[in-house]
């Protein structure tokens, strides 16, 4: 009985642990894409302001969309809801996955 009630606990710790590992957090930064990964676009020129360099970029050299936030920048997993941010500065609510420097995207909105 007290093995039970001990391994009952330590899933109930290891489950806290995950759970807490996997919270939503909040990321500023412009979002920008894969050829411009630093939001700096005048080096692709692809439209006269950064929103139309993004949009280019993602049409038409298969670039996809990531998050800039000033020291690198971060995959986005959803790359539907950020064409409407292209160029602009933003908070995206998600999940970081460390290992891939990737952002489970749980919302976009433009940052204040």
């Amino acid at each position: 009985m007290k093995n039970v009630i001990l391994s009952l606990l330590a899933i109930a710790a290891l489950s806290a642990v995950l759970f807490a590992a996997q919270a939503k957090q909040t990321f500023t930064g412009v979002i920008t894409d894969s050829e411009c990964p630093t939001g700096d676009h005048s080096a692709m020129q692809m439209g006269p302001d950064d929103d139309s360099c993004t949009l280019a970029c993602i049409e038409n050299h298969g670039a996809v969309y990531l998050l800039f936030h000033g020291d690198g920048s971060y995959n986005l997993s959803d790359q539907k809801m950020p064409k409407a941010f292209a160029g602009k500065k933003v908070t995206v609510t998600g999940t970081l996955d460390a290992k891939t420097n990737t952002i489970a995207v749980a919302s976009i909105t433009a940052a204040k």
